[in-house]
């Protein structure tokens, strides 16, 4: 398989709305700009997703704010793996059409969301990202995190993908993984803590036009190996990715890229092992799950179904100068996603 780097500069969308060359690379170098969009403007979707997982293989936070346009949400979930129990902090939103003024760049920009019930921030400071949330929900639920995530200068997945079927959609998405996590979260007056000689944070920063009905797999996890940064992200099934998979290995800050990486799901049970592997065999893990997020939401015209498995991982992965890396039992997350909006 071929792909296609992308090295320069430039817009995202071409005079069409469409990505003017699909491709890969290293950080956000396309220019992604909501005033190119061709598309109808309720169709764009942004978001940034967190997610932190503990070493202890206990528990794992996730906060994700987002604004597509008819509708957005403000969500913290607190996923307790050894039991089985998902914590579910959510403010949805009618009609945000722009107004959460989400950054056009990950690099660039804080974005704070307030109503009665919660305060939402993220806010970029020198060396990384902190992280910070105040829930008061009725029924005595409360949340609150305060997390920082150490970015020192590092590649990151970005991927610049289109549909064959609809040239005004497109998918503009970066993965930075292994952010050491320092802080702690409290959930229902329980307290909880990240430490950055452990555990890690990753962030799915997402910008683009879909089509309605769409599929996707995405797997991550980053690991200390030996006082070493390592981490992956490993994805298939959303748009045409014939110019470039989103399959990269990290190591001390680095990308290694991989070809193509099969997801091999057992359809029957998912909480069967998995096993995954590429192309080049530079990739070759097997997956215990532990914990299925399941989301299963339905609405005349909009639905998800969406399994984000928590599990241990298992295997070896291959550097570019073929140095290998041993997991094991390392918690990490993998999920398939069926969404029709």
């Amino acid at each position: 398989m071929e792909q296609y780097r992308i090295t320069e500069r430039g817009p995202l969308l071409d005079e069409k709305g469409g990505i003017g060359r699909p491709g890969w690379a290293t950080e956000l170098l396309y220019a992604y700009d909501p005033k190119a969009v061709k598309a109808n403007k309720l169709r764009i979707k942004e978001w940034d997703y967190y997610i932190m997982l503990s070493n202890t293989g206990e528990y794992a936070l996730s906060l994700c704010i987002a604004d597509n346009r008819y509708m957005g949400l403000a969500d913290a979930a607190f996923l307790d793996i050894k039991n089985g129990v998902k914590h579910d902090f959510l403010i949805p939103m009618i009609l945000p059409m722009g107004k959460l003024h989400m950054p056009t760049d990950s690099s660039a920009g804080d974005i704070i969301y307030r109503n009665p019930f919660c305060d939402f921030r993220y806010i970029l400071t020198e060396g990384g990202r902190r992280l910070l949330c105040d829930y008061r929900l009725p029924g005595n639920k409360n949340f609150s995190c305060d997390i920082f995530l150490s970015q020192p200068k590092m590649d990151t997945m970005v991927i610049a993908t289109p549909w064959q079927e609809d040239k005004k959609a497109f998918y503009y998405n970066q993965k930075i993984n292994c952010m050491r996590a320092d802080g702690y979260c409290t959930v229902n007056g329980q307290r909880y803590t990240f430490s950055p000689e452990t555990d890690f944070g990753t962030l799915d920063w997402g910008r683009g036009v879909w089509t309605y009905d769409n599929t996707w797999y995405w797997g991550s996890g980053n690991a200390d190996v030996d006082g070493h940064a390592f981490g992956y992200n490993i994805g298939c099934g959303f748009g045409d990715t014939s110019a470039a998979s989103e399959n990269m290995l990290f190591y001390d800050g680095v990308c290694h890229k991989l070809e193509r990486v099969e997801f091999q799901i057992p359809e029957d049970d998912l909480m069967k092992p998995w096993k995954f592997t590429e192309t080049n065999k530079r990739f070759e893990m097997d997956f215990v799950p532990l914990y299925d997020n399941r989301t299963d939401l339905s609405a005349i015209v909009i639905s998800q179904d969406a399994h984000q498995v928590f599990g241990r991982m298992t295997g070896t992965a291959v550097l570019d100068d073929g140095r290998e890396i041993h997991l094991k039992d390392q918690l990490v997350f993998a999920e398939r996603v069926h969404n029709r909006y």
